[in-house]
């Protein structure tokens, strides 16, 4: 259950070391728990000189800044092998753009296929690597518990390097460097993204590639690469405070500027601008794209849509991944739909509903238990078989069910699982399926409240709609981009009255509330909501509680201030 807790105020001692800031943005910081002039300095001020860490402190950085220098100067070649999500597929481009940028050509990309290979680093890529004449491996955004495939590079005389941010088992494999700010505890800030910490691995590489004359770099030019390490920040969900704020705000600056013709040919297609591309852009418009390539095909073609530097392969990538995604979101509805049908079927619905296909892919499984578990509120696991025919699904919790606590009550029922409290993945044995909906409402039923999470959302403060003007606007922006860590600030507008409730887009499945105001918004929307999924429906002319996000929207030409709402009470 949501239940909505509203900020206390900023206390006398906080205003007295915020007094450079406005109220609006003192009661915003306060929020964040940033408290002093100094941390509230850097915090609005990003600077990219001063506020990121020394790459070299990272656990392993000389040596496999050593062994990739090496590789270079001895022009070995190297496979750069990243994971197939929004954040290692940057973390590719990152690396494939800095070794074209030094003129080392004798490399590759290999990214796993998801349907037939799976998550991380595996023994037959690296066999297929090790033919392929590779005598080094760098991966991104994952390796660090991929014992056997390790075991397997060194049996074939390849080295490798892991890049990763995810959290290490007791021990981590026996690889020649492994750099992850989770593992050891020499660097300052462990949030760092996949493509967070590939991006650090290049700027080590030119400090030291430039100082030995190993290669020649125009200062600065790294700068370039910060475009992909923005998107995959703020679309990995990484906090966005600390070092990550900055890589975020200076990778929306690069973003806005980027020359990758794959970016401006997508952006122009949604009649987005990337002059005022915002971290909304990422999640809905760049986000599904990169993701629908490893969910419907080939990951490489995210990869190549954002590395290309051809005008008319970009064009054609874009189409491709456009086309791929319209297919995900038709096979996600069908498998909605058929969903919808077995319920229905159904004497009673259970508390939790569980359900699958060998013919459904588990990449797209998770889409579909979302929407069920918010349909229906109440968790949703869903299955598929991937290419290697296992039972791999995904669950969500739709309520204050903890998806990882009833998981745990029946741990034998599963070959591996994991996540948090409100969505989580996992494998099941073929023999274990058909009784899985049983031991998970079982287990629902013997738990009773001890899987039950009570959800607390901040609100920031309570406003009226005439506070929202374009010094509001630009006060709250200071704090931009926001996310995980830096939530965008959520307002309480009491006792308003909608003048107008309208259902709108092709299928009619979003809201939008208008209201009179002298403020510079006058309408409230919610995508894929209707008014009656609200807590309480809104009825035009009576009084409600409207917990709302404040955004500028630049579409079709123009700039568009209004509220998006998270919920009606």
């Amino acid at each position: 259950m949501t239940t909505y807790v509203l900020s206390e105020q900023v206390t006398k001692k906080v205003q007295e070391e915020l007094q450079a800031y406005s109220p609006h943005v003192q009661q915003l910081l306060f929020c964040r728990g940033i408290v002093t002039k100094e941390e509230a300095t850097v915090f609005l001020n990003p600077s990219y000189t001063d506020h990121l860490h020394d790459p070299f402190l990272l656990n392993n950085m000389e040596e496999a800044v050593i062994r990739i220098l090496t590789a270079i100067t001895q022009n070995e070649r190297i496979a750069i092998y990243s994971d197939y999500d929004c954040d290692g597929i940057p973390g590719a481009v990152v690396l494939h753009d800095f070794f074209k940028a030094i003129g080392y050509t004798n490399f590759q990309n290999y990214i796993p296929h998801r349907h037939y290979e799976g998550f991380g680093l595996n023994a037959k890529a690296v066999e297929k690597l090790q033919q392929a004449q590779v005598k080094l491996i760098i991966t991104i955004d994952c390796g660090t518990t991929d014992f056997d495939a390790v075991i397997k590079a060194r049996e074939l005389g390849v080295d490798v390097i892991i890049t990763d941010h995810h959290e290490p088992k007791e021990n981590v494999p026996e690889a020649f460097a492994i750099v992850n700010p989770k593992v050891g505890n020499s660097y300052p800030f462990d949030g760092l993204c996949g493509s967070g910490v590939i991006f650090k691995l290049v700027q080590a590489l030119i400090q030291r590639g430039v100082a030995e004359n190993i290669f020649v770099l125009k200062e600065g030019k790294e700068k370039w690469l910060l475009d992909m390490v923005g998107l995959a920040t703020i679309a990995d969900m990484v906090p966005l405070t600390g070092e990550n704020r900055v890589l975020a705000y200076y990778g929306l600056q690069v973003l806005r500027k980027s020359r990758r013709p794959g970016l401006q040919q997508l952006l122009r297609k949604q009649n987005a601008s990337m002059q005022h591309l915002t971290e909304d852009d990422i999640g809905f418009t760049i986000g599904p794209r990169i993701n629908a390539a490893s969910r419907m095909d080939s990951p490489e073609d995210a990869f190549l849509m954002l590395s290309t530097t051809d005008e008319a392969d970009a064009g054609a990538r874009v189409e491709h991944l456009e086309r791929l995604n319209n297919e995900r979101k038709g096979i996600v509805a069908s498998m909605t739909k058929d969903a919808h049908r077995r319920l229905k079927r159904m004497e009673e619905i259970p508390e939790v509903l569980v359900m699958g296909d060998p013919l459904w892919r588990p990449s797209l499984v998770g889409l579909v238990a979302n929407k069920l578990a918010e349909e229906y509120n109440r968790p949703a696991f869903v299955w598929g078989k991937d290419g290697n025919g296992v039972i791999r699904g995904s669950c969500r919790s739709g309520s204050a069910t903890s998806v990882v606590v009833l998981m745990d009550e029946v741990a034998s029922s599963f070959l591996e699982y994991g996540g948090h409290h409100m969505s989580g993945g996992f494998g099941v044995q073929d023999e274990h399926i058909h009784r899985l909906s049983e031991v998970l409402n079982v287990a629902f039923a013997s738990l009773g409240r001890k899987a039950q999470v009570s959800q607390e959302v901040l609100v920031d403060a309570v406003v009226a709609l005439t506070d929202i003007t374009k010094l509001f606007i630009k006060e709250q922006m200071s704090l931009a981009p926001f996310g995980m860590g830096n939530p965008k600030p959520l307002y309480l507008f009491e006792n308003i009255r909608p003048k107008t409730i309208a259902v709108f887009g092709k299928a009619k499945e979003h809201t939008k509330l208008t209201f009179e105001t002298d403020g510079v918004t006058e309408e409230a929307i919610a995508f894929f909501m209707l008014p009656e999924d609200f807590k309480n429906e809104p009825k035009v002319g009576q009084k409600m509680q409207l917990y709302a996000h404040v955004e500028e929207s630049f579409f079709m030409g123009r700039m568009q201030t209004r509220l998006r709402i998270v919920d009606i009470l």
